[in-house]
């Protein structure tokens, strides 16, 4: 097998961090022939140059996305109102599928007092929560763990979401296009929220009125039709809103579902 330069190596390894969000060193070294040592130093310059973000063990793709722990101080009070709204499509007895974010956590805290429900989720705050209510089953959706997000990504939890079929999903997302599309800030994100709206009868959309004015770079690719999308408020001097309500059904945090 012919080993790579190294400009040609760096291109590889930065084409693989956006499709997949982390790359291992060990898998790295394989892949291109070489010895561990050398893909380290390639991800030290990578890292040093602002392109990646080592890790023990690998490196993550760099995110332009805020922290869990800041978003989830941010427009407080109109993510716990979309929480409470998603939570009335939500019945005993259901098995439902919780994406993470700031959002999809105010609905896990709206859940906190009921019974009977099995939730699946790849977020470990959201997993943590509902650990603690002896009347739901809990399921962690494993894999890598991205730390801007606390949650799971990557190959291993596409093959979990694969094993399973809910009543509803509810996920979240980057943004929303000037076309009333939903977006998000990776490759890898965007699949796997299409991955858990596949594995459901119905999806709900969480999104507060700031992703309305969000561009992230990436389609959202949704086979199926969503049930609706949740908001706190539709902002104005918007297209997106528009667009997306000629899209999906909107429902307006607060008001009658």
């Amino acid at each position: 097998m012919s080993r790579p330069l190294a400009v040609d190596r760096h291109g590889q390894i930065l084409q693989a961090l956006d499709a997949q969000g982390s790359v291992s060193v060990s898998d790295l070294a394989e892949r291109f022939n070489v010895s561990m040592e050398t893909i380290r130093r390639d991800l030290k310059l990578l890292a040093e140059e602002g392109r990646l973000v080592t890790v023990h063990g690998g490196a993550h793709r760099l995110s332009n996305e805020p922290s869990l722990s800041r978003r989830t101080i941010e427009n407080a009070e109109g993510k716990a109102a979309i929480g409470r709204a998603a939570a009335e499509f939500v019945e005993d007895g259901m098995a439902i599928l919780i994406d993470s974010g700031s959002t999809t956590l105010a609905l896990a805290q709206a859940l906190t007092n009921r019974g009977d429900l099995t939730v699946l989720t790849n977020s470990l705050p959201i997993g943590l929560l509902l650990a603690r209510t002896k009347t739901i089953k809990t399921v962690l959706l494993g894999g890598e763990i991205e730390p801007n997000d606390e949650a799971a990504f990557g190959l291993d939890t596409l093959d979990l979401i694969a094993k399973y079929r809910v009543d509803l999903a509810f996920i979240g997302a980057g943004g929303i296009s000037e076309t009333g599309q939903f977006t998000d800030y990776t490759r890898l994100a965007a699949e796997q929220r299409s991955r858990m709206a596949a594995a459901a009868k119905a999806t709900y959309v969480l999104a507060d009125h700031t992703k309305f004015s969000k561009r992230t770079p990436v389609p959202i690719p949704i086979a199926s039709p969503i049930a609706g999308l949740i908001t706190d408020y539709m902002p104005k001097g918007e297209v997106a809103p528009e667009a997306a309500a000629r899209i999906w059904p909107i429902r307006i945090a607060g008001s009658k579902p």
